[in-house]
């Protein structure tokens, strides 16, 4: 079976002064059509730098190292500029974490969908703004004409985010990339944020990229897992079986973390001692290794990927025996 996106061994770098770090090491994954794939992980794990090297938007001093990624049967790392332009914003978008600071402060939400419209299709002027009006609506922003002539910093947060969906979704993407859509906003507007891609996923059938460390929107949106720790892929699976039989010591510790409505009053939530290391790419064996309340020394060796089942790996030398 073909994939939609299939990703096999990135390898990401970043250069600088001091030399060069390796930030996403030979991960491997994909996405199928309709599929919500959920990575999550902690912040300095590696999950915005995987995005940002499928979208080739690495920025200065990044740069992918080693392996592919697959889009509909073409190697987006191979592509040129003017290629990967025909593709970002039409068959894959978007969504980054502030949109605040992705959208341009100097142009009005609607010149900014608009214009993106018009790159990627064959429309008038007047069509893509009545486009861009419906599409407004569609993410439920109340007033959309009105807001077509607003400028960023003018809109609330919530807006603002619905605003950058819907420049996402204008030109009806086969892939989604959400990374942490909902960091800046309140729980309310977080909910209401998580229900619309929900249902506009299943509108209109596209697969979604969702990254985040909030396990409990891991729970409601995926289909699948990917478990990311100092820029490895340490275990994947099918939600409910993540859910109901983590197997890496760092998933379980993860989940441990979540509050759950059925909880005793008395109940202490966990935490994870320590902290993501630096230079992790130095570490020769399980990064999670100094965290871990099973440490071994079988720990200190490189780790290779256990297969549980046909949908379940995980990077523990531990994993069959929990």
């Amino acid at each position: 079976m073909s994939h939609l996106l299939e990703v096999k061994d990135l390898t990401t770098a970043f250069s600088a002064d001091y030399g060069e770090t390796v930030s996403v090491d030979h991960i491997s994954f994909h996405v199928d059509e309709g599929e919500t794939v959920c990575i999550v992980g902690e912040s300095g794990c590696g999950k915005s730098v995987t995005s940002l090297s499928i979208m080739g938007l690495l920025g200065r001093g990044g740069a992918v190292k080693d392996g592919s990624a697959l889009f509909a049967g073409r190697n987006l790392l191979e592509l040129g500029e003017k290629e990967l332009d025909e593709l970002r914003g039409n068959r894959i978008a978007m969504i980054f974490q502030d949109p605040l600071t992705s959208l341009n402060p100097v142009f009005t939400i609607g010149n900014q969908i608009t214009e993106s419209i018009r790159t990627h299709m064959n429309v008038s002027k007047d069509e893509a703004r009545e486009r861009a009006i419906q599409v407004l609506a569609k993410v439920g922003m109340p007033d959309p004409e009105r807001v077509m002539k607003k400028y960023p910093h003018t809109m609330s947060g919530g807006m603002r985010q619905r605003a950058m969906i819907a420049m996402a979704l204008s030109c009806d993407p086969d892939l989604l990339i959400a990374d942490e859509p909902t960091t800046a906003l309140d729980v309310t507007i977080q909910a209401q944020i998580m229900s619309l891609l929900k249902k506009l996923r299943e509108e209109s059938g596209m697969s979604m990229i969702l990254i985040t460390h909030d396990i409990g929107l891991v729970a409601r949106m995926a289909d699948r897992v990917i478990v990311m720790y100092a820029g490895q892929l340490i275990e994947e699976a099918p939600v409910k079986e993540l859910f109901e039989d983590p197997r890496h010591p760092y998933t379980k510790a993860l989940l441990a973390t979540v509050p759950s409505i059925y909880d005793s009053k008395d109940r202490v939530l966990e935490s994870i001692p320590g902290i993501v290391p630096e230079n992790y790419d130095k570490i020769k064996g399980c990064r999670f290794a100094d965290r871990c309340p099973y440490r071994r020394p079988e720990c200190d060796d490189p780790q290779k990927d256990i297969v549980i089942n046909d949908l379940h790996k995980v990077k523990c030398w531990r994993a069959e025996s929990i």
